[in-house]
C-alpha cells in the first residue's frame, strides 16, 4: 500500500502535495478529453512504477498492454540512447537501417512479406483499411466488422469500431462499414457480398471486455474470406508482440491473414505503429499512395528491433503462457470464494480480465490507493495486463490487492 507522503504522522499541516501541482497544471492547459487517474506517474522500474509524490505502485496494466518488459528494460533502453546518439530522424524519404531491421525481424516471425511503418495502433489499422480499398477497387469497399470491438480514434477506425459510446458526435461515420455479432460465422457469412472489400477483427477484443475469439473462428473467417475473395485483416495492437504466449495471437490458429496491425507494445512504450502485410496485398500500395512523416523513426525503430528480439524468445513466450494460466487460476479462485461479485475471469496469456457483478470504475480506484494499478475494459471489467517479467509472486500481490478492493467497494448483495 502506498504511504501518502502528503500526510506524514506527526506533522500538524500536509506537505504540499507535487501530484496535486502537475494536476492543477494540466486542468488549466491540456485538453480535458481523458478521465484520468489522480496521480502524476514520475518513474518507473520493472513492474514498479512512482508517482510524484513518491508513492510506488505495481504496476498490473503495462500502458495498457504496452510495456511488455516494464520501465526502463536496460535493454532496450540502451538501444534507444544508441541510436540517439546516431541520428534522431530522416523522414522516409531515405532509408534506416533499424527500420530495415525491424521489418526483417516481423516478416519472418509473422510469416508475412512486407512492413509499413507509422505511429500507433490506429493508424496502423487506418493502413489495413487503405490497404484493402486499394487492393480491392473497383467496387469493394465495405468492411465487416464487429460490435464491442475497437480499433482507434480516426474517423475510418472509430467507424469500424463497434461501440456506439466511441462514435457519438463524429457523424457522419465512414461509409461502408457492417458490424456483426463478435465470434457468430453464420452473421459474417451473411454480411459479406459482392461489395466487401475486407473483414478486420481482433483474436481478442481488449476495450470490448477482454474477450477472446471462440476457438476457431478465426481459421473459420480466413476460409470463408479465400472463398469469398475478400481480406483478412487482424488487428494485433493490443494481443501481438507475444501476450498470449505466441508471437502473434493468430498463429494461435494456425492461419496467414492477408495482413496485420501492431503498436503498443512494440517498441515497449516509445510510439511506434507496424502493418505487416502479404506481398499480394502489398503491390497495391505504389509510392506516393500512402505515407508517414514519423513513421518508423530511426528511435522507435531501434527500440522495437530490441524489444521484438526478447519478445521472441521461446523461453518469454512460454513463460507468458504459464504465468497467464497461473493468473486466470488465481482470478477463478477468487471468483469460486466471491461468486456473486465476480461473473468471469478470462483472457489468454497476460491479458486478462475480470468482469464483476457491478461497475469496476471504484474497485480500479481502490486498487490503486492500495498500491495496485490496473484499469476498465468496459464498464464492469477490470483489466490487467503485466508486463512479461512479472513473477508470479507479484501476481499474487496483485490479485490479492484486487480482491480486497471488490470485496471493499462492493455494493449491498441486494443491489447486485
Amino acid at each position: 500500500m502506498p504511504i501518502p507522503q502528503s500526510v506524514v504522522p506527526g506533522v500538524e499541516r500536509p506537505l504540499p502535495s507535487r501530484n496535486r501541482a502537475v494536476m492543477d497544471r494540466a486542468r488549466a492547459h491540456l485538453l480535458q478529453n481523458y478521465k484520468q487517474q489522480p496521480i502524476v506517474l514520475e518513474r518507473g522500474q520493472g513492474v514498479r512504477a512512482w508517482d510524484a509524490d513518491g508513492n510506488v505502485y505495481l504496476d498490473l496494466l503495462g500502458g495498457i498492454a504496452t510495456l511488455p518488459f516494464g520501465h526502463c528494460h536496460p535493454e532496450i533502453t540502451a538501444a534507444a540512447k544508441a541510436q540517439l546518439d546516431r541520428i534522431w530522424h530522416t523522414s522516409n524519404v531515405f532509408y534506416t537501417e533499424p527500420q530495415v531491421a525491424l521489418a526483417e525481424l516481423l516478416t519472418s516471425l509473422s510469416g508475412l512479406d512486407r512492413a509499413f511503418f507509422c505511429n500507433s495502433g490506429a493508424e496502423a489499422n487506418e493502413a489495413l483499411l487503405k490497404l484493402a480499398r486499394k487492393t480491392q477497387q473497383p467496387g469493394r469497399f465495405e468492411f465487416v466488422c464487429f460490435e464491442t470491438s475497437f480499433h482507434g480514434r480516426t474517423l475510418a477506425t472509430v467507424t469500424a469500431t463497434g461501440q456506439p459510446k466511441y462514435q457519438k458526435g463524429f457523424e457522419p461515420l465512414l461509409p461502408g462499414v457492417v458490424h456483426v455479432p463478435y465470434g457468430d460465422l453464420e452473421a459474417v457469412r451473411n454480411a459479406v457480398g459482392p461489395r466487401t472489400a475486407a473483414i478486420l477483427v481482433e483474436p481478442i477484443q481488449g476495450e470490448g471486455g477482454v474477450r477472446a475469439a471462440p476457438q476457431g473462428f478465426l481459421r473459420a473467417l480466413r476460409t470463408l474470406a479465400d472463398e469469398s475473395g475478400v481480406l483478412l485483416l487482424i488487428d494485433e495492437v493490443q494481443t501481438g508482440l507475444g501476450r498470449t504466449g505466441k508471437m502473434f495471437a493468430f498463429q494461435h490458429e494456425g492461419i496467414r491473414p492477408d495482413g496485420f496491425s501492431l503498436a503498443k507494445g512494440l517498441a515497449n512504450g516509445l510510439p511506434i505503429g507496424a502493418m505487416v502485410c502479404t506481398e499480394a496485398a502489398g503491390t497495391a500500395l505504389v509510392p506516393g499512395s500512402h505515407g508517414s512523416t514519423f513513421g518508423g523513426n530511426p528511435v522507435a525503430a531501434a527500440a522495437a528491433v530490441a524489444t521484438v528480439r526478447l519478445a521472441s524468445d521461446p523461453r518469454v513466450l512460454a513463460g507468458n503462457l504459464d504465468k497467464g494460466e497461473h493468473l486466470l487460476a488465481g482470478g477463478r479462485a477468487m471468483q469460486a470464494r466471491q461468486p456473486t461479485l465476480v461473473r468471469e475471469v478470462r483472457g489468454r496469456g497476460l491479458l486478462v480480465g475480470i468482469e464483476l457483478s457491478f461497475d469496476a470504475g471504484p474497485v480500479v480506484t481502490r486498487c490503486r490507493e492500495r498500491g495496485m494499478l490496473c484499469n476498465l475494459a468496459g464498464d464492469r471489467t477490470v483489466r490487467l495486463a503485466p508486463p512479461y517479467i512479472v513473477t508470479l509472486d507479484e501476481l499474487d500481490e496483485g490479485l490479492r490487492i484486487l480482491e480486497e478492493a471488490v470485496v471493499a467497494v462492493a455494493p449491498p448483495r441486494s443491489q447486485v
